[in-house]
This record gives structure tokens, sequence and C-alpha cells, in this order.
């Protein structure tokens, strides 16, 4: 018998996660977030997609400032702290992890990174933003997105 005839088509989520996405920007809860969903992603075999969404402000918004330059440093440091952490525990467990870097709102960028990455399940920290009670976090509408199992650490 050849390997394909052995292949079974598996559906989302039901072996555990393949994919699993977790959304930082460089918070506490983000950064917590991350630790958690890394070891998830080593107890599942699962594959781990750090995915951080620069944020894109209106051209007026910006008024000359190098907005763009500003987000891409947050996301070398973002990398660099990342990289830090793998490289500290990389004796201990072997996690296959990638990252990827969006552009837009936090909410619509994580959509678009569980989608094109096939997330089996999303990762995200607490919002830490008082004003996110009122108007809803991203967490909350991930959560009420209903595509994938959704998990907000504190």
């Amino acid at each position: 018998m050849t390997e394909q005839q052995h292949s079974h088509g598996f559906e989302r989520g039901t072996d555990g996660p393949k994919v699993i996405v977790v959304g930082v920007d460089g918070s506490d809860s983000s950064l917590r977030a991350a630790a958690y969903a890394g070891g998830l992603a080593r107890r599942q075999h699962a594959l781990l997609a750090v995915v951080y969404v620069q944020p894109v402000m209106a051209a007026g918004a910006a008024l000359g400032v190098p907005v763009a330059e500003t987000t891409d440093e947050i996301a070398e440091d973002l990398v660099a702290q990342i990289r830090e952490a793998a490289e500290r525990v990389k004796g201990i467990f072997d996690l296959r992890w990638e990252f990827h870097t969006f552009r837009g709102d936090p909410y619509n960028g994580l959509v678009k990174a569980a989608d094109e990455l096939k997330a089996d399940a999303v990762v995200v920290g607490a919002s830490e933003q008082a004003g996110h009670r009122i108007i809803g976090s991203v967490a909350v509408r991930l959560v009420k997105a209903g595509r994938w199992p959704v998990t907000v650490v504190p």
C-alpha cells in the first residue's frame, strides 16, 4: 500500500490543534499568552504561529510622522524578544514556531492571520485597556466570531 492510501482526511480540531495562532503586541498579557500557547503547542505537537498586527494609521492622522518605521521597530523588538525567549527554552522542548506580521487593526489582523494560517485555535491576552470593557476587546470579538476555539490569557 502506498502512503497515499493510508492518508485520511482529518477535520479541523478533531485530533487536537495543529496550528495555534497567538496574538502578541508586547503587552505583558500578550507575552503570557505566547508562553501559554507555546506550552499548548508543545503538548499538542502543533505549529505555534506568533502573530503581530502592525497598526496602520490613516494618512491624515500620521501628519508626517514616520509611523511605518516606528511600527517596524516595534515588530523587530518583538521578534527579538520572542527569539530570546525561544533560545532560553531551546533545550527543554522541541517547538515548531513561526513569526508573522499582518497590518491593520488587531481584530481584523488576527482574523486574517487565523484564516490564512488555517488556525485550529487562537490564543490572546486579556485586554489591558479600560475602554475595552465598554466597546469590547479583541478577545470578545474573536469569541463572538465563533470560527475557532479562543483562549484568553489574563
